[in-house]
């Protein structure tokens, strides 16, 4: 049985192999690292431009994962060597370069949710807008592809650039219409746990249209919100009018527990504890959460009459 250093050096030999690539053009970047803040990574350069590098990051923990689950190497290999081939073909550095024009790129862009304290290098040029450890991040999406996006951040060069070009539009601007567009490619939906687990073919609840009220649970196992995709949800509850929504149907303040990137649990405060859901989340965190899906250990909370977000504890 190989262990991990074997593992990543086999996965790498074979990799350069299988695509053809220089074994020097494949690097090991360990967690923490400029370009892997998230956990280790195999970086795979498959081309090289006057101006930029493009690239594929493998988390090779998760990987290795697989394979002690029983998972064979060869089939490992054969879903790394898809992937970055499926990347090869995707053009992305044209697709990327339309990122100076506003115009062309503003129904590209999205917002996606990082914890500010795990990301605050990466983001020391990025365009975002913090709620406590929360950082709303600016990004534009390059291509989708089953289900996988593949995006780039918005730096604020990029922002310089589109306002020199006659943009009038402010950060906080760009990130409100980020925002509505973020709703609009993955509208958000009430999940419920029951349905989950006994319907595959289950495709959430619409909540947010009139006559929709019963979507909204008022029981204290609370709701579970993501988005109709199930990935990068946590977003939703920023969504405009979604937090309004919840906090009129809920008659109710109302709590805020991320379990990951992916979803948030909304809780009436009613009845609840702010104290009790840290314990759980805590629980969740290091029971359930991978480490790249991590958001925030803290707790928060909307108010309904003030229509703010606060991190209660």
């Amino acid at each position: 049985m190989m262990n991990y250093e074997m593992f990543v050096e086999e996965l790498k030999n074979k990799i350069s192999v299988a695509i053809n690539i220089p074994i020097e053009n494949i690097e090991f970047s360990k967690d923490g690292d400029r370009f892997s803040p998230t956990g280790d990574r195999l970086l795979v350069k498959f081309a090289e431009h006057d101006d930029a590098y493009e690239v594929c990051g493998l988390h090779t923990k998760e990987l290795f994962r697989e394979f002690l689950n029983g998972t064979s190497f060869d089939t490992i290999l054969d879903s790394t060597v898809r992937d970055i081939r499926q990347l090869q073909g995707q053009n992305s550095y044209e697709k990327t370069k339309k990122i100076w024009n506003y115009e062309t790129v503003k129904d590209s862009l999205f917002i996606r949710l990082l914890n500010y304290d795990d990301n605050s290098k990466e983001l020391s040029n990025a365009v975002y807008k913090r709620i406590g450890d929360i950082a709303q991040v600016l990004y534009m999406k390059v291509s989708e592809c089953d289900g996988n996006i593949m995006s780039t951040k918005i730096f604020k060069s990029v922002v310089e650039k589109w306002k020199e070009d006659g943009l009038t539009l402010s950060e906080d601007n760009i990130l409100e219409e980020a925002l509505r567009n973020t709703e609009r490619m993955y509208p958000p939906r009430i999940y419920r746990w029951d349905q989950m687990l006994f319907n595959p073919e289950y495709e959430g609840e619409e909540f947010m249209s009139p006559g929709t009220e019963e979507a909204i649970s008022q029981d204290l196992i609370g709701n579970c919100l993501t988005t109709a995709k199930k990935t990068n949800g946590a977003v939703a509850i920023f969504y405009p009018g979604v937090a309004e929504r919840f906090a009129d149907v809920l008659d109710s303040d109302f709590y805020m527990v991320f379990t990951s990137v992916h979803d948030v649990m909304v809780h009436k405060a009613d009845g609840v504890d702010a104290v009790d859901l840290s314990i759980i989340l805590q629980d969740t965190l290091e029971e359930a959460t991978p480490k790249e899906d991590f958001l925030t250990r803290k707790i928060y909370k909307y108010e309904k009459d003030t229509h703010r977000f606060l991190c209660a504890i």
